[in-house]
């Protein structure tokens, strides 16, 4: 008899691999399987540590993610979630988009970070045929995760730094339209907190609220995400899901500042990883 290799739930998390910096994989793999759902890593590219630092080394791994699926197929791997991260070009986008049509389906839920920029502006290696592209994968997710730049470009939107609630949740009316059931438009800042609009369909939209400390900090956003494509897959409610991890990444920023982490280094989530489970 053939071995099962799914007997136990697992997610394919397509990011890129960084050894230091704390984000992508190197967070959201920890953070997952604390939460007691198997990672299947999907490589994008490998990094020493991530762009944020002066310099660093860079590997597309773009030429070897169709083997690297190919090898899974053989496997007869089967997901209940997928959770993308940054995507590096077009070509990547694509392969995403055929990954989730090939492993997706009414058993898996698809968790879509639109990494695409911030602070009004997309990142400089984000043509318009990416954005447009993002745009798409967007339409094949279940839940997406946007800050308020990546909304606001997903959307054609002008962006707002000082946006309402009012205008988040026609924000994240708008992105759910596209075909997401679930939104979350994050980093709405209103003075010393900083929120996140959610949206349901069907449901009334309703906000989270935390306190704003320090400066942002590298791989939030994906400490974040994990968090919820996790609690998806366990069935946890949408609203108790974001309320846990808006909770965990404000402790993880407060853990950082205690020890003194240069903000470059990420969030010291291994201070706070075991609170995931009390």
């Amino acid at each position: 008899m053939a071995p099962n290799h799914n007997n136990q739930k697992k997610i394919a998390l397509i990011n890129d691999i960084t050894g230091f910096g704390r984000c992508s994989v190197a967070v959201q793999l920890p953070i997952i399987s604390q939460l007691g759902v198997q990672c299947c890593v999907l490589p994008t590219s490998i990094l020493s540590n991530h762009t944020g630092f002066p310099s660093y080394s860079f590997q597309d791994f773009t030429p070897h993610m169709h083997e690297h699926i190919d090898e899974w197929r053989k496997l007869n791997l089967q997901f209940r979630g997928i959770c993308t991260g940054f995507l590096g070009s077009a070509e990547q986008i694509s392969i995403v988009r055929d990954f989730i049509d090939e492993f997706g389906g009414d058993d898996c839920v698809t968790l879509v970070d639109p990494v695409m920029g911030d602070e009004g502006k997309a990142y400089g290696t984000y043509t318009p045929e990416m954005c447009g592209r993002m745009a798409e994968l967007v339409a094949h997710a279940d839940i997406i995760t946007p800050n308020i730049t990546e909304a606001c470009i997903l959307a054609n939107v002008d962006y707002d730094p000082h946006m309402s609630f009012d205008d988040a949740f026609s924000l994240a009316q708008k992105l759910c339209d596209m075909g997401p059931s679930k939104v979350v438009v994050t980093g709405v800042e209103h003075g010393s907190t900083m929120s996140n609009a959610c949206l349901e369909r069907g449901r009334e939209p309703f906000t989270v609220t935390g306190e704003k400390l320090g400066e942002q900090r590298s791989g939030t956003g994906d400490v974040f995400s994990a968090i919820i494509a996790a609690d998806a897959v366990n069935e946890v409610p949408f609203r108790k899901s974001i309320e846990k991890a808006t909770r965990f990444a404000h402790d993880c920023v407060q853990a950082s500042i205690d020890l003194g982490i240069p903000r470059t280094d990420g969030l010291a989530f291994e201070e706070k990883l075991h609170t995931l489970t009390q």
